[in-house]
């Protein structure tokens, strides 16, 4: 076999294919033999790799006869995909952790997988050490999954969880978990949403059996996230999480799907839900399905060792595979849902509103909501004279009828500033 890419999770493959090698062997029916590691710096110093097996010609590696399997952890767009397209032409199965180039052009991949008949695994591109892709491609492929809900992005989840429980503001949570190696010294694609938005795009491309690429997927980070937003969760028993939610939208017979709902953005959840006991950089992932009925999956999101035991454990299927003269299963998009637009989403708001503290205010709000044919499901007053505030939380409506709503709240004269707006995500 061959390694493309030897940072923090290649070098832990490396040591558990030396450590593990009797069992791993014992398990597959044959030895594993690491033919090459192809790096683009093969002077760098890397504990426990044995400098012999460097090369930084990753094409020659890749089409070499006696490499079976391909795994790659360089992440990126390219080389990655042209290297592991060339691989599966030439005969290899392949194993990636690359989430942004299955998110960008999965498609691709597993077109050249069935026309090529390759094995094509990649568990460790989204929830590290999580077993959360096999139980969706093979345990639950034979069920009708409605939705799936989850963190799946550790560096926020750290961040807002020091913001819940420590009282810590976005700037100060962010600066801890950079310190913690957490976060990047750039953290854009965790705080922005990058990061769980490709996930997202894997996810909804499994349970839904549609194709859907990180650029259909609704995206908003929490570098918005104040402390007013956390300390108004907390006054309903919420906690603030950013979640990925990937949902079918049956269609109005209730016999087919009409689309899919795919989405990552910051929303309260009830402490009372399982998701808001997940803390620090844990990942955790709810799946919804008809027969099955509610599934969690918990657990280490990131990271090199979790990341590594993931890899290893498509190499094991792979290698068993290719021992037995059989194949893995290979990504069909039959259903071809379309991806619907945000502003159809049905979904819930908390809005806090700073008003004026005069009679008939609270009616020219409700007016408002009425108007764009929001419900509210329940408000309050707090604080008096300046210092007055409303708080609004809506039930269910299309995400466009709630967003007209909160502009036409910024143009009321009564209305001083809407402080917060964030989407709820709980039964009613």
């Amino acid at each position: 076999m061959a390694l493309l890419g030897c940072g923090v999770v290649g070098t832990e493959v490396v040591r558990l294919l030396r450590d593990q090698a009797d069992d791993l062997a014992a398990r597959i029916g044959a030895p594993l033999e690491l033919a090459g590691i192809a790096v683009r710096r093969p002077d760098r110093v890397r504990q426990g790799v044995d400098p012999a097996l460097l090369t930084t010609d990753a094409h020659a590696l890749v089409t070499r006869d006696d490499v079976d399997i391909v795994i790659e952890v360089i992440g990126g767009i390219e080389p990655a995909r042209s290297l592991l397209l060339e691989a599966m032409k030439s005969g290899k199965s392949v194993i990636t952790a690359n989430k942004a180039l299955l998110a960008e052009d999965g498609a691709t991949l597993f077109a050249a997988a069935r026309e090529y008949g390759a094995d094509l695994y990649y568990e460790a591109s989204v929830a590290g050490a999580i077993p959360l892709l096999r139980p969706l491609r093979e345990s639950l492929v034979g069920d009708h999954v409605h939705r799936v809900l989850g963190i799946v992005n550790g560096t926020t989840n750290y961040i807002l969880d020091q913001m819940d429980t420590h009282g810590a503001g976005f700037n100060e949570a962010l600066q801890e978990a950079q310190a913690l190696g957490y976060a990047e010294a750039d953290p854009t694609a965790d705080v922005e949403g990058f990061d769980a938005a490709a996930k997202a795009a894997i996810l909804a491309q499994l349970a839904f059996h549609t194709p859907v690429a990180a650029a259909d997927v609704h995206r908003e980070g929490i570098t918005e996230v104040t402390s007013a937003d956390v300390a108004g969760a907390k006054a309903m028993d919420s906690v603030v999480k950013l979640l990925a939610i990937c949902e079918r939208v049956p269609s109005p017979d209730g016999r087919n799907g009409r689309g899919v709902s795919v989405r990552v953005h910051p929303a309260m959840i009830p402490r009372s839900h399982p998701l808001a006991s997940v803390r620090e950089a844990y990942n955790a992932v709810f799946v919804e399905a008809e027969s099955a009925g509610s599934l969690m999956f918990y657990g280490a999101g990131a990271g090199g060792a979790p990341t590594a035991s993931a890899v290893l454990g498509d190499l094991v299927a792979v290698a068993r595979n290719l021992v037995g003269g059989a194949s893995g299963p290979v990504e069909v998009t039959y259903a071809s849902l379309p991806v619907l637009p945000m502003g159809e989403t049905v979904t819930r708001y908390y809005i806090q509103l700073d008003v004026a503290d005069q009679a008939g205010v609270l009616a020219t709000v409700a007016e408002e909501f009425a108007r764009h044919g929001v419900s509210i499901q329940a408000v309050r007053q707090v604080g008096f004279g300046d210092d007055a505030q409303l708080v609004v939380v809506t039930h269910r409506a299309p995400d466009a009828a709630l967003s007209a709503t909160v502009q036409g709240l910024r143009g009321l004269d009564n209305v001083r500033e809407v402080s917060s707006v964030m989407r709820v995500e709980a039964d009613e």
